[in-house]
């Protein structure tokens, strides 16, 4: 991966987003397509609409990643100054206790939020009685102390502040890489990523959109809203998968999700078929690696909405195999991001007005 694009994903990933409150990481996005794009909105729900205008009649594709994380927001703080919290999207209560995180203070100004730094805390082993020990500590058993007395942090932090994971992003082994994160900001790198790639090979015959979407972790509204305002004719979801290549996933029941073996292109009841075709194709004819990510019912991402958006939509979905999703450190091949965005990018290119994504025999 080139460096600065290294930079844009790691810039993605540390900017904080969670749900509701995705501002920074959207900025990440404007500016990284400012030169790019021919035009770039910002919708009053928040999503990021950056075109990239069509020469000619083909279909509009709109390539979707929501820019929202997981995160955590104050409820409560006491009179000795610890903060009670609540989840913001699909939160493990086990990886949490003895976690640094961020709390984005804002007590002192709402437009600009401070950044402190908390632990998460919780009895020490020894004090723990024995059955507790086989249990794990419930998310209202735990606090955060960012050293601060009761007095001092309420000056600094209100209630309804998010926190993140205070983790960030680092390549580690071979081609390998770990943050917060990920999901899904990788899908809003390989967004972007496909719409500069398409205006460096002259454009498209339709228009192209890079939407980042807001707050699919809590209920996948920035997918729904922005498939009704684009309305395109090809909408895709950019996302992550669950990666089956560590101890412990059976792969009979999951299916198998390599990491570094290529992107994994969506099959089935949510998907287009014709999509799926030709993607396969577009990844043949670029000799790039891929997996199929079989897909039996609503996906669960932005591709579900998308779908069945108005009168009906092409919906495609693209993921890339990740470890240890929803935790500070989930992990993926970055050569996995440029599979999917070199396939993406064929897959749009080969577009023109004849084609035709009516299910047919």
């Amino acid at each position: 991966m080139q460096t600065d694009n290294l930079k844009f994903l790691k810039a993605l990933c540390e900017a904080p987003s969670p749900s509701g409150v995705e501002m920074p990481a959207a900025q990440v996005m404007r500016e990284r397509l400012a030169t790019s794009a021919d035009s770039i909105e910002t919708s009053v729900i928040g999503n990021v609409y950056a075109t990239l205008k069509g020469k000619g009649d083909g279909p509009s594709v709109m390539i979707a990643g929501h820019i929202d994380q997981v995160g955590l927001m104050v409820k409560y703080i006491t009179d000795d100054g610890y903060l009670y919290f609540d989840p913001v999207g699909g939160v493990d209560a086990a990886i949490l206790p003895g976690q640094r995180v961020n709390v984005y203070g804002t007590a002192r100004d709402l437009h600009q939020p401070e950044l402190l730094r908390g632990m998460i805390g919780r009895k020490p082993i020894h004090l723990i009685e024995a059955d507790e020990r086989k249990t794990i500590t419930p998310l209202d058993k735990l606090f955060i102390d960012i050293g601060m007395s009761g007095e001092e942090a309420r000056a600094h932090v209100m209630i309804g502040d998010v926190i993140t994971y205070g983790m960030g992003f680092e390549e580690y082994g071979q081609g390998m890489a770990a943050s917060l994160a990920f999901d899904d900001k990788l899908g809003v790198y390989i967004a972007s990523r496909v719409l500069e790639e398409v205006k460096a090979a002259g454009g498209a015959a339709g228009d192209l959109i890079a939407a980042g979407t807001v707050q699919e972790e809590v209920g996948l509204r920035g997918g729904e809203t922005s498939a009704y305002a684009v309305n395109p004719d090809i909408g895709i979801s950019a996302e992550v998968g669950h990666a089956t290549d560590y101890p412990g996933i059976d792969k009979t029941k999951y299916g198998e999700a390599i990491c570094g073996k290529g992107p994994l292109i969506a099959r089935g009841s949510n998907i287009n078929p014709t999509w799926f075709a030709r993607m396969v194709e577009a990844a043949k004819a670029t000799d790039t690696p891929y997996q199929i990510g079989p897909e039996n019912r609503a996906t669960g991402t932005d591709a579900n909405p998308i779908q069945i958006s108005r009168g009906g939509k092409v919906a495609g979905l693209i993921s890339i195999p990740l470890r240890y999703m929803h935790t500070p450190t989930e992990v993926l091949a970055l050569s996995d991001l440029e599979a999917a965005v070199k396939i993406l990018t064929r897959f749009v290119l080969d577009l023109d007005a004849q084609v035709d994504f009516t299910p047919q025999l």
